[in-house]
Formats: C-alpha cells, structure tokens, sequence
C-alpha cells in the first residue's frame, strides 16, 4: 500500500476563505486498493512552512508520496516549486514536464505552470496545480506512473541486466 501525504498550499484556504476543492479531488482520484491517504494538510503560501510540512511529512510520517496542489503559477506568493527544491535531495523532471505538455493540448496557460518533483529519502513529492480541474487533468497523466516509481524509489522495479559480452 502507497501512503499518500495531500498538501494544499494557499492562503485563503488556510485562514479559512476559501474552501479546498483541490485537495479532496486527488483524495478521490487515488485507487484505494492501491493508495491509502495518510495525512491531509492546508499551509499558507509561505516557503518555511511548506518545506517545514514536506520535511515533516517525508522524514518523520515516512510517507511514500506526497501530492501537493497550489502555489505552482506565476503570482507573487506561488513559491511551492522553491519550497520543494529546497527540501528535494534529487529532482525528477518528467513529472512536470509531461503535465506542461499534455496540458498544452488543453490550454496554453499549461506552460505558466512550475510544478516540479522530487525527492527526499524515501519519498516522492509531486507539485500539481492548484485548481481542481487542472488537477484532475495533471494526476490523470502520472497515476499510473506513480506505484513504479516509488517501487524503483524503494529499490524494486529493475531488471536484472544481462552481462556485457
């Protein structure tokens, strides 16, 4: 079983504004034979507290998969892609760079979009983007990735390769 961390990040969410669609929308895409969400958590749009949580969230919860949604875009708070780097030991760019593409056949805004992956120990932090449209279309794209990379993260996943001749 996958254990999943889901972190919305936006201001208007955490004060309590707006409600979060987002975060339930990939609470309801994730198969539940295959992914068990562990955590679900709203920070502000503020770097310390989010690469305080995604620390948190891989070191001390020891989740496999953590997916956020929000801060991705170009508005002056959007910092959840610096957040992310900050606390990511190795970076995994095909996440984003599938989601920017794939997006692209849908609206051109898909490339104002700075989502990225990563990961930190044993776990992989996947950047969606904050609206619950957006989401659904990005996860779409990555769910059936998911359960290989984390199995390859986890040290399975590959074959064994025949010797040179």
């Amino acid at each position: 079983m996958i254990r999943v961390a889901i972190v919305t990040i936006s201001d208007s969410c955490a004060q309590g504004r707006r409600e979060d669609v987002s975060g339930p929308t990939i609470a309801q895409m994730l198969p539940r034979e295959s992914f068990e969400v562990c955590e679900k958590r709203i920070v502000p749009d503020d770097r310390a507290v989010i690469a305080a949580e995604l620390t948190r969230l891989a070191d001390q919860a020891g989740m496999d998969l953590v997916l956020t949604t929000g801060g991705t875009g170009l508005g002056p708070r959007d910092i959840t892609p610096e957040a992310t780097t900050s606390v990511c030991e190795r970076m995994v760019p095909g996440f984003g760079e599938v989601m920017r593409l794939q997006g692209l056949q849908k609206t051109p805004n898909a490339v104002l979009s700075r989502g990225i992956a990563g990961l930190r120990g044993r776990t992989l932090i996947v950047n969606l983007p904050g609206s619950a449209r957006a989401v659904r279309e990005c996860l779409e794209l990555i769910l059936d990735i998911l359960p290989h990379a984390l199995e390859m993260l986890h040290g399975g996943g590959h074959e064994p390769k025949e010797p040179r001749p």
